[in-house]
């Protein structure tokens, strides 16, 4: 299984609503953007127009590898870019900025390719296994591009008060993954610490501007600089680190509340997380009603086993929720507590028809259409429909936790003519070099035997 090939691939279309006063002094646009992020698609119109920090507002942020459409709204000026990649189309004007509540849902349209034969009929399995189940709410590797790119959890720097160590990883840590002149800065910046007053070369520069700025006037107040970085952005590297706390606790009350052999594995960008094939009625209802609290200090539990979960990833983490907390600035860095639904559930959710894979020669592809709630990852929703075709992605070196459910397997033989599973021999061996070694030894024992 493949995504996102092409931006087209991908796409996302908000659904929004906002009160249209005539006199207000908020432009709302239609944002359409394609291989950008929803900051980086931002911090472009403000620097083309010359926008102060945080003069823009949005619903959420949106993939960066697809094409997708969302709201912005700009406070004080008219603006008009009409980019290849952005583009913004005048809806309006409102009298206040914009923020979660004027999204009500996404819909994603998602070509699934580089499939076979054999994976439509799993698919149409899984698909029934979602409307009924639901998916588990997790947060994406989406969310977790800090480690994908080695700068880890910044959040957690803050936490122990260390500022350089957080402005170290944002501003000098270049990701071996980018091939953008921002990298380049950061590897400037790298070799150069310390030595504020030193010219980087490069235009990407001016993103750091404020921060640099800090540290030329006061080269060791690493709390003021760390405070010039977006405070959008800002708020985004504590919620990173919240998100991963939320998958672990979902994933661990998910084990206090299935066996086993409901549960399956998959890899993402920082970790393992844990999909249910079936749940009893009883437990079924629990999961619909449940919600697992984004963990802050005043954070408060009324189920006893989402306490336990939460309990159990806090001491994982050798914190306490009241550690949660950020000294040096604590009405500008703070954990928020939330409450987010444990499950999901796809609405309108379509399978198209199969149709010949043109980028990949021999496979098929597949695309298919959902609605989801704010805040909730279509890739997600994909994986599990798809999860017997998920490769390992890279993982940011954090070891699998040991009480992990046995692998579902990835691989089973099927009969050519049914189509159905052949279940697998206790004596067969698993693994693809076990399996060829096994064969190499059969084809061995047939030769011995027709010699003689």
């Amino acid at each position: 299984m493949r995504l996102k090939q092409r931006p087209e691939d991908f796409s996302v279309k908000e659904s929004y609503r906002f009160d249209e006063v005539k006199t207000g002094t908020f432009r709302v646009y239609l944002m359409d953007k394609q291989k950008l992020s929803t900051f980086d698609a931002v911090a472009r119109i403000q620097q083309r127009f010359g926008l102060k920090p945080g003069a823009i507002s949005y619903c959420g942020l949106k993939d960066k590898q697809g094409r997708t459409e969302q709201i912005i709204a700009v406070d004080g000026y008219d603006v008009d870019l009409q980019d290849p990649d952005l583009r913004l189309t005048f809806l309006g004007r409102t009298d206040r900025p914009l923020s979660a509540a004027n999204t009500t849902s996404n819909r994603f349209a998602v070509t699934v390719r580089q499939l076979r034969d054999r994976d439509l009929h799993l698919v149409t399995v899984a698909a029934a296994e979602v409307n009924r189940l639901g998916v588990v709410n997790y947060f994406d590797s989406q969310r977790f591009g800090s480690l994908k790119h080695g700068q880890g959890f910044i959040a957690k720097d803050l936490i122990r008060g260390d500022f350089e160590a957080a402005l170290r990883n944002y501003l000098a840590k270049p990701s071996t993954l980018d091939r953008t002149d921002d990298a380049k800065v950061k590897a400037f910046w790298a070799k150069n610490w310390g030595d504020w007053t030193a010219k980087c070369p490069f235009d990407a520069n001016r993103k750091y501007y404020r921060v640099i700025k800090a540290l030329r006037d006061e080269p060791r107040d690493f709390v003021n600089a760390f405070l010039q970085i977006d405070a959008d952005y800002r708020a985004m590297l504590l919620f990173t680190y919240q998100s991963y706390l939320w998958n672990e606790g979902v994933r661990r009350l998910l084990q206090l509340l299935l066996p086993r052999e409901q549960l399956f594995p998959m890899p993402y960008q920082a970790g393992t997380l844990l999909h249910h094939t079936d749940a009893s009625p009883e437990v079924l209802s629990k999961l619909k009603r449940l919600q697992f609290p984004l963990l802050a200090p005043d954070s408060t539990f009324e189920d006893p086993q989402v306490e336990e979960a939460a309990r159990w990833v806090m001491g994982r983490e050798k914190l306490t929720l009241a550690e949660l907390r950020i000294e040096e600035a604590p009405k500008l860095l703070y954990f928020k507590h939330e409450l987010r639904p444990v499950l999901v559930f796809p609405q309108k959710l379509v399978v198209g028809k199969p149709r010949p894979d043109e980028l990949n020669r021999g496979s098929i592809k597949v695309n298919i259409a959902f609605t989801l709630p704010p805040g909730s990852y279509a890739t997600l929703t994909v994986k599990r429909l798809f999860h017997f075709g998920v490769e390992k992605e890279q993982r940011s070196g954090q070891d699998v936790l040991e009480e992990l459910p046995p692998q579902h397997p990835p691989r089973r033989k099927f009969d050519h003519k049914t189509g159905a599973p052949v279940p697998r021999r206790d004596d067969e061996p698993r693994g693809f070099r076990a399996q060829q070694k096994h064969r190499k030894a059969l084809r061995a024992e047939r030769r011995g035997a027709a010699k003689k």
